[in-house]
């Protein structure tokens, strides 16, 4: 338990245990009634990362969990596997920044379904389509 204090309070990954804390705090806001779930989608578009299809605030807290949860593990394996040395800090601290690609990828996988929960919100891209009509009449 004393590990995994460290680990989500040390450096770097304090900076994503921040932002859910933040997040956490922004979810309590709208249960509460006090603010909406869309309130960033005016501001931000996330349909050209692969994110679109759900409200801002829903991807970006996604991507965050995520990310937490990848950098966290990581470390973690890496205190339970690897003895304590310089090479095993370099790469205590480069794992949070590693787990952000990964974390985006796996959100953007997570996203596409969800999209069906929020209609009003426009979808992902749609890549790979040779047409996007096809007239029938003959």
């Amino acid at each position: 338990m004393r590990t995994l204090l460290s680990v989500v309070t040390g450096p770097p990954t304090i900076l994503l245990t921040t932002a859910l804390v933040v997040l956490f705090c922004f979810w309590l806001l709208v249960a509460a009634g006090l603010t909406s779930a869309d309130i960033f989608d005016a501001d931000a578009n996330l349909r050209a990362w692969g994110l679109g299809g759900v409200p801002v605030a829903v991807a970006l807290t996604m991507l965050t969990a995520v990310a937490w949860s990848l950098s966290v593990g990581g470390v973690l394996l890496l205190a339970a596997c690897a003895p304590p040395c310089a090479v095993t800090g370099l790469l205590r601290m480069g794992l949070p920044v590693a787990a952000l690609p990964v974390a985006w990828r796996l959100t953007c996988l997570f996203v596409r379904p969800l999209h069906r929960l929020f209609p009003d919100e426009p979808g992902p891209p749609d890549r790979g389509r040779a047409r996007d009509h096809v007239d029938h009449a003959a």
